[in-house]
């Protein structure tokens, strides 16, 4: 049997999102523990660079499965 191009894109896009919320969710808590408790009020905790990396990780997944979904 074989795999179509759509189910593996679509496993490499679920994959993705997977991977890049883990791991969002640990930088954040990461980020949470660095900071201190008057700064976590704030919305610039999204903001942080070193959240950029995850939300570039969560946005392939999401364009990947648009993709898988369209063809």
């Amino acid at each position: 049997m074989f795999f179509s191009m759509e189910w593996v894109l679509g496993f490499i896009a679920i994959a993705l999102l997977i991977v890049g919320l883990v791991g969002q969710a640990f930088e954040m808590k990461k980020i949470r523990l660095a900071t201190n408790r008057d700064e976590l009020a704030s919305a610039n905790i999204f903001l942080n660079k070193k959240n950029f990396k995850w939300y570039a990780i969560i946005g392939a997944g999401m364009i990947l499965w648009y993709v898988s979904e369209r063809s």
